[in-house]
């Protein structure tokens, strides 16, 4: 697994554990330790991105990063079952 495939399956399974808190902090709204775990996973997140960012270019493409011509930039690129940054 090359380092870009690295760093994406961070930031998935930071998002996967923030997902599982917010759905625990559904049912228990004033759990402080789990307030707490989700203010730290939104930090590594947000390290994690700007790591990605910095090496790589966007993570999240926006409608406002959509250039305008005649065809869209994603069509050149690798679509999502042609990477391989899931495989060990």
């Amino acid at each position: 697994m090359n380092d870009r495939a690295t760093l994406k399956r961070k930031i998935y399974e930071i998002d996967f554990g923030l997902y599982e808190l917010l759905l625990f902090l559904d049912s228990h709204p004033t759990n402080q330790k789990a307030m707490q775990l989700t203010d730290e996973y939104r930090e590594h997140r947000r390290e994690l991105i700007d790591e990605y960012e910095k090496c790589y270019g966007k993570y999240i493409v926006s409608p406002s990063d959509v250039p305008t011509g005649k065809s869209w930039q994603w069509l050149d690129g690798p679509w999502p079952w042609d990477n391989d940054f899931m495989e060990a």
